[in-house]
């Protein structure tokens, strides 16, 4: 029986919208400050646009083969004697996920509790796991209720958001802005390289290309403009920070900067939007996040590289089991892992699986009628930016470093044991 087609232009531009303004723009906006200060818009406007350009080899991979499984079916597209690849990429993306998801659920959190002015991290703990709770449910519904779910939430963060940015300029003084380049050049491609999981959610549009209606005008819109207006929104909203507070100010409020930054020009009114404004960001990139994912899922176990049991679909064509599982790991990994570290590990994870999927396009370009020009200039500058963040975090956070190569390692072990134990029947 075919999958009712269910996601229309809107519901993919609210799936990539709702991917991408999560936890990244409220939780690691005091990262960038801290890395290259006055320059951070500038750090998210390179972040935009080099997020546009790894979206054009997306389009075209998506509308060439028409597969739930994303980044990992076109590795395997690309490189079938080398399966291998692909699985390993498959399984790297879904662990970033997790992750992604598990710093939503945290800032969901906190931020909710700071709207009730309640400091206990168990009551933290109980906000995040009924909101990963609550999209757990509203996968199991199925596309229709999922994309009904994220219009809501999305366009409604979207104005918000922009009323916010709005009145917010009012409170920008240009001596606050300036020296722009304070803290070097190079400083501005570190940021935009640990910055990079608040773009990462674009992607996400292309693991719901089996549920679209016209995926060939309609994909290739979706990511375009979810990318476009992500990136003018960031880039309002940290100029409205740099513009309102000193750098020690933001560096000092952590996840919570964006909402000090409101205080000069909005008060406590201001503070108790850009909590609702965050609410709502991470919801909308959990309930996002966990569809995409589980239809990778799903999809890599119908190729035998994951349990089969992932691969099982409800009345509703949802691949139930895989969503349950992603659910429970999120909530498992809400509880561990710096903010750095999360943020460092989902960058680094998605600007290599950027990097093999631009590589991918390219072997794969007869099919794709892709410019092998503009591949090329993401490969560069994907290989640029991933070089910048090694270099940023072995000169700034080695330990983290350490623990993501840890975790590369695991995945390889993992990958494996699994193939090893499929090809002997167990």
């Amino acid at each position: 029986m075919a999958t009712k087609l269910e996601l229309g232009l809107k519901e993919l531009i609210a799936i990539g919208v709702g991917g991408m303004i999560g936890g990244g723009i409220f939780s690691v906006m005091g990262l960038a400050v801290s890395i290259t200060g006055h320059a951070t818009p500038i750090a998210f406007l390179l972040g935009g646009f080099l997020a546009l350009i790894m979206g054009y080899s997306y389009v075209k991979l998506a509308v060439s083969f028409h597969n739930d499984g994303a980044s990992f079916t076109y590795l395997e597209y690309a490189f079938p004697k080398h399966k291998f690849i692909g699985a390993l990429t498959g399984w790297a993306v879904i662990i970033g996920y997790i992750g992604v998801m598990a710093l939503y659920a945290f800032t969901f959190g906190a931020y909710g509790t700071e709207l009730l002015g309640i400091n206990d991290e168990s009551i933290r703990r109980l906000f995040s796991i009924g909101i990963v709770a609550f999209f757990i449910l509203i996968n199991l519904i199925g596309a229709k209720a999922l994309g009904k779910t994220e219009d809501l939430i999305v366009y409604g963060k979207i104005v918000l958001l922009g009323i916010l940015a709005s009145i917010g300029m009012q409170s920008v003084e240009v001596e606050k802005i300036t020296p722009i380049f304070d803290e070097g050049i190079l400083s501005i491609f570190m940021a935009a390289a640990l910055v990079f999981v608040a773009f990462e959610g674009f992607q996400l549009i292309t693991n719901g290309v089996c549920e679209t209606k016209d995926p060939q005008k309609n994909i290739a819109r979706g990511i375009y403009w979810s990318i476009a207006i992500v990136t003018i929104i960031y880039v309002c909203l940290t100029i409205v920070a740099i513009g309102s507070l000193s750098v020690d100010e933001l560096i000092e409020a952590k996840e919570y900067a964006l909402a000090v930054a409101l205080e000069p020009s909005m008060g406590e009114t201001g503070r108790v939007l850009v909590s609702v404004a965050a609410l709502l960001a991470t919801a909308s990139a959990i309930n996002a996040t966990m569809f995409g994912a589980s239809r990778m899922l799903a999809e890599m176990a119908t190729e035998h590289e994951m349990p089969e049991a992932f691969s099982f679909r409800n009345i509703k064509k949802v691949p139930w089991i895989a969503v349950i599982t992603l659910g429970v790991l999120t909530l498992f990994f809400t509880y561990f892992g710096s903010l750095e570290l999360i943020a460092s590990f989902s960058s680094f994870t998605f600007l290599l699986v950027s990097l093999a999927v631009n590589i991918a396009n390219y072997k794969l370009r007869d099919k794709t009628k892709a410019n092998r020009y503009y591949i090329g200039l993401g490969v560069v500058l994907l290989l640029f930016t991933i070089v910048t963040l090694v270099y940023y975090l072995i000169d700034h956070a080695l330990n983290e470093l350490i623990w993501i190569v840890a975790i590369y390692i695991g995945i390889i072990i993992i990958e494996s044991i699994y193939k090893y134990l499929s090809k002997h029947g167990y």
